[in-house]
């Protein structure tokens, strides 16, 4: 089983909050997810912070828009201290590809994502939108999609590792949502898993969010879910 580590879905009401967060989980935690909640509310400013105090950064900002807006804004991100950055894959190959050539001209270390479907999404939603198929059917339509463009990663649940894994699994790395550790909550996901399951379908990274800041002990959580990955 290759290495799988953890990131922190740091979807917090305020910065002190997650600061407080961030110290008492301590040094156990190397990866900290920065979505749109925080990065609309404090900016740049608060990304800088957060990869001052040692984390390494995934940016999820799951940009999708034309081919032109797309490419800038990668190119406007890229100066961040940011080691992870999403978009939708149901943007295209057009609008992936061009994301693409800025992040290898500007920052070719950064792990550009391609976003399948939404783990809090089944197939009666997918319906909803037009896309009549199963999600694990849309997953690997859109992961064909992502290798084309040259992405080097994807998002997806890691109950469709095993149908990406035998086509895709050389080509992408896997960064997988909706984990859930055992006995915890699911909350809005629909299509969750374990973190040690998630690990053994082959993902290279799992994000968890509140089963960690909820608990008792996020540290403690923390220590847990590190320890069923290794």
């Amino acid at each position: 089983m290759k290495s799988c580590e953890l990131i922190l879905a740091l979807d917090m009401e305020s910065p002190d909050e997650a600061r407080s967060l961030l110290k008492e989980i301590g040094p156990d935690l190397k990866w900290v997810k920065i979505g749109l909640q925080m990065f609309t509310g404090y900016g740049q400013e608060w990304v800088n912070e957060v990869a001052g105090l040692g984390f390494k950064i995934f940016l999820d900002l799951k940009l999708h828009d034309i081919p032109n807006t797309v490419a800038k804004a990668v190119q406007s991100l890229s100066y961040l201290p940011i080691d992870m950055l999403t978009i939708h894959s149901s943007g295209g190959i057009e609008m992936m590809s061009a994301a693409n050539r800025v992040r290898l001209d500007l920052k070719p270390d950064l792990l550009l994502l391609g976003v399948t479907v939404l783990t809090t999404m089944n197939e009666a939603q997918l319906r909803r939108v037009g896309v009549p198929t199963t999600p694990q059917s849309q997953v690997h339509n859109l992961a064909g999609a992502t290798v084309e463009s040259g992405i080097p990663g994807l998002v997806c649940s890691a109950k469709e590792l095993d149908i990406l894994t035998p086509d895709y699994g050389d080509s992408l790395q896997f960064v997988t949502p909706g984990i859930r550790p055992s006995g915890s909550s699911a909350d809005d996901q629909k299509r969750i898993v374990t973190p040690g399951q998630a690990a053994a379908n082959g993902s290279n990274f799992i994000v968890v969010g509140r089963p960690i800041y909820q608990a008792d002990s996020p540290r403690a959580a923390v220590q847990a879910i590190n320890a069923e990955l290794n």
